[in-house]
């Protein structure tokens, strides 16, 4: 080998093996999914406010629907925003090669999760579908299609939640490796924070 050739090897540059955060192409892809997401919940919201400002009902919801009850939806928002607590120390915690709280912290955000979709799915669509359904008039079809889209992100959420455990399991995170880790948290932390959205729009814009 020639002495030029050693130095032109010697001056490459070597692409890292394990990346996070910002480096990471993953990252990035995962923030334009998010950013994709919140476009589409942005424009339902617009859309819900939209209709029901120019629906010419005085009365919201219309068709003697009454207004939605706020303690089931309460519940829920604090068991799902309580979620990324957990969620929150097991990717700060992966981040300081800390295993046990990285498989504690997914496995109570995922139970957490969890339970807020079993209340939407068990208790609060049977209750509504006795007052009205998607077919019943805008507000039904409003009220279901953003629930149901949010509960369906939350769904992905878990089976996300699911793959990253099994993973953290077999020893696939550290410290230096963990850009799964880091992408769950963040679409879980956006799963949650859009349910703000959620909550004002069907729960309590109704009641002003």
């Amino acid at each position: 080998m020639s002495a030029r050739a050693a130095d032109d090897r010697s001056t490459e540059v070597v692409l890292p093996h394990h990346t996070s955060g910002t480096r990471a192409f993953g990252w990035w892809g995962m923030l334009g999914l998010i950013a994709t997401e919140a476009t589409l919940f942005g424009a339902l919201i617009s859309s819900y406010f939209y209709l029901r400002f120019t629906s010419g009902s005085v009365v919201w919801p219309p068709g003697d629907i009454p207004k939605p009850s706020l303690t089931l939806p309460l519940i829920m928002t604090a068991i799902l925003w309580s979620s990324s607590i957990p969620v929150h120390l097991a990717d700060s915690g992966i981040k300081k090669g800390k295993q046990g709280r990285l498989k504690v912290g997914l496995l109570l955000g995922f139970i957490l999760g969890a339970t807020f979709l079993a209340i939407q799915i068990a208790v609060e669509y049977p209750e509504t579908l006795h007052e009205f359904s998607p077919s019943t008039n805008v507000y039904g079809s409003l009220f279901y299609g953003l629930t149901g889209l949010h509960g369906a992100h939350v769904a992905v959420g878990l089976l996300f939640s699911l793959w990253t455990q099994v993973r953290a399991w077999r020893g696939h995170f550290d410290e230096r490796r963990h850009v799964t880790v880091q992408n769950f948290a963040m679409y879980w932390h956006f799963v949650d924070a859009v349910w703000a959205g959620v909550l004002f729009t069907i729960y309590l814009s109704p009641h002003f």
